[in-house]
């Protein structure tokens, strides 16, 4: 996991994010028309910038939205479940709606400190099955805009495909990794730990200690369709630092050098109308 090697080097420095949509109750602006009878091609998003996400002190982080979120919605932060504050979760616990008083830096798009946010609740955190940790802010985004100009990143609704161009922007580094993804891995394992249906990286993807709870973004879209969080060190097999890649049929691969991301979009199939998370509904992927 990519917390490590950033421990020990020290203090952590501030994560980074891609603009997100026009605002936290509003939809992502229209493509513009093509000139003639022509399709138009698809517009691309912003560039990455360091806009609207969250230093904590030992991971990234960052703003992030549903889909469906408003703005009197209260904000909220993503990171990696192996950066909760109490430590790596054990395999096979699962944290639901646990008070916090995590706070982070919110940035704006130089790097520069905007303020700090605190949150109050962890809405989900585990590192069972995905790493993940998503927590309530104890402000709305509505705020956030009016105080910050700050918008969050939305979370994509549906899964990414190969081939497509993201980006890994890590403010502990202050710079964004120009990434693709290569494919899917069935079962990623380190140490204790297995996740499904992680994001693989393409080999000139070197991201390093200090970009874990980076978002991983569609560089199209803006949309955020997973979280960095580790890569294989030094060539070691399912130990920390240097997952391995497992098979249906068992079968041990590992790729030194390869960096790894995990799934968001499960959040938006386990969702009420209200946006609350709800691990009973049927097609949640958030595991249990």
């Amino acid at each position: 996991m990519q917390l490590r090697r950033t421990l020990a080097l020290g203090a952590a420095a501030i994560a980074a994010v891609l603009f997100g949509p026009a605002g936290p109750a509003e939809a992502a602006p229209a493509r513009p028309a093509a000139a003639g009878p022509a399709p138009a091609a698809p517009a691309l998003a912003a560039p990455a910038t360091l806009a609207s996400t969250i230093a904590l002190n030992n991971c990234s982080a960052s703003l992030v939205r549903y889909p469906t979120s408003a703005g009197g919605d209260r904000a909220m932060m993503l990171t990696n479940g192996h950066c909760y504050e109490g430590g790596f979760i054990g395999s096979g616990t699962v944290l639901r709606n646990v008070s916090s008083t995590r706070q982070g830096t919110l940035l704006d798009a130089s790097g520069g400190a905007l303020g700090r946010v605190r949150a109050d609740l962890v809405l989900y955190a585990t590192m069972t099955g995905t790493d993940v940790a998503l927590y309530r802010l104890n402000t709305t985004f509505a705020a956030l805009r009016s105080q910050y100009g700050a918008t969050p990143l939305t979370i994509s609704g549906s899964r990414t495909a190969a081939g497509t161009s993201m980006s890994v922007p890590s403010g502990y580094w202050k710079r964004v990794w120009n990434c693709t993804v290569d494919g899917f891995v069935p079962t990623l394992r380190e140490d204790q730990w297995s996740w499904r249906d992680s994001i693989r990286y393409d080999a000139g993807c070197d991201t390093i200690g200090g970009t874990s709870g980076s978002p991983i973004v569609d560089d199209a879209t803006g949309a955020v369709i997973g979280v960095n969080n580790t890569g294989n060190e030094s060539g070691g097999r399912c130990t920390l630092n240097n997952p391995c890649e497992v098979a249906a049929n068992g079968t041990v691969t590992v790729l030194r050098g390869r960096g790894y991301g995990q799934q968001t979009y499960w959040f938006t199939t386990c969702l009420t109308s209200s946006r609350t998370i709800d691990l009973t509904i049927s097609g949640c992927l958030l595991p249990r």
